[in-house]
């Protein structure tokens, strides 16, 4: 499974990486104002909430075990 880190002390709120995530992979949480990630086993690799973080505050670890998606079937 994908391991995605968000460093709380460093995100403003944006919500640029929840609406950055097309597998509903990152929530919000309203209270806090923060992206809360509800589920990691769905993450697809794209990178893109890292990639349009303007704080750098998520990072993602792409597990590379997992087997390769059979898309010739």
């Amino acid at each position: 499974m994908n391991v995605i880190k968000v460093d709380e002390s460093t995100c403003g709120g944006c919500k640029n990486c929840y609406r950055a995530c097309s597998v509903d992979v990152i929530r919000w949480n309203e209270e806090k104002k923060k992206p809360v990630i509800a589920y990691p086993e769905d993450c697809v690799d794209c990178n893109y909430c890292e990639i349009v973080c303007t704080t750098e505050s998520i990072k993602v670890s792409p597990d590379y075990s997992k087997p390769w998606p059979n898309v010739y079937s």
